[in-house]
């Protein structure tokens, strides 16, 4: 990887806006409020059932692509998504680079019937209370900012306060601690954090190195539904998708037709169909 990356840029910026603004001094209790006071979610039952399941996610921006959707409403986006067969809901909360907010996380869980992953550079138990507190059922951590053992510790931390997590590695990292920390479902990303470009070939090649006990989620560069196809078979479980579905002028609809949910109901009721998606 490149010296001072994007991703060491973001970390950089998570560092310095958790030394300037102190915590809520009523965070842990808010935490462990909503913890007593509301059922979890589960990502990892959510992403375990028959056929593919999509982590659908909210991200109003990114680095490399700028602002991804000018009517950006994430409760109303994450709504959308339900409705299209989304399993769970992934909310891009980090504000310098991906113009996100933490208020969001209530918001879409107060939209939507499914699990709401907090999807961010965490690297401190107060960002996993933050989360808490607002109502996210998961967490996303991430394998190459957190040194093994800081892995196991944040993974640890997150089930204490009734957090699922999602690990994830890129596809050229060694997943041996990411699988040694416990958690249930682990993320393969196809970005190249150098040059940006995905692939899916190497997420497959992956796929083998990854326990069958855990979920398995591809992420980044998934554009229709024989990517997925592809995915599923090299062993992945569920599929993260971000970009795309922000970026497509009607959400729900092509939530659909990535799952190929109008092209099972026909198959149910007996009938043919002449296929006519065109490729992305």
């Amino acid at each position: 990887m490149a010296d001072h990356s994007v991703l060491d840029r973001i970390v950089d910026a998570v560092r310095a806006r958790m030394a300037a603004e102190p915590e809520a001094g009523d965070l842990a209790e808010r935490a462990a409020a909503w913890r007593e006071s509301t059922p979890r979610r589960s990502l990892r039952a959510a992403l375990s059932g028959n056929g593919p399941s999509i982590i659908a996610e909210c991200k109003k921006a990114s680095p490399s692509a700028g602002l991804l959707r000018a009517d950006f409403d994430p409760a109303r986006l994450a709504a959308r998504y339900q409705a299209g067969g989304a399993s769970a809901i992934s909310v891009v909360t980090e504000p310098d680079f991906f113009q996100g907010r933490l208020e969001w996380l209530s918001a879409v869980r107060r939209a939507v019937d499914l699990p709401v992953l907090r999807k961010d550079f965490v690297i401190d138990e107060r960002q996993l209370r933050e989360a808490a507190a607002l109502g996210a059922d998961a967490v996303l951590l991430i394998q190459r900012i957190l040194p093994a053992d800081r892995l196991a510790e944040l993974v640890g931390a997150a089930s204490e306060l009734g957090l699922e997590t999602l690990v994830e590695i890129f596809a050229d990292e060694d997943p041996a601690p990411t699988i040694a920390s416990g958690t249930a479902v682990i993320g393969v990303n196809a970005r190249d954090l150098a040059t940006f470009v995905t692939r899916l070939d190497v997420v497959e090649a992956l796929a083998d190195r990854l326990p069958s006990d855990r979920v398995r989620v591809a992420e980044s560069g998934i554009k229709g539904p024989d990517d997925i196809v592809r995915l599923a078979a090299a062993g992945y479980d569920a599929f993260l998708i971000g970009e795309h579905l922000v970026r497509a002028a009607d959400p729900e609809i092509e939530l659909r037709r990535l799952l190929g949910l109008d092209e099972r109901r026909t198959a149910d009721l007996g009938l043919t169909t002449h296929d006519s998606r065109t490729e992305d």
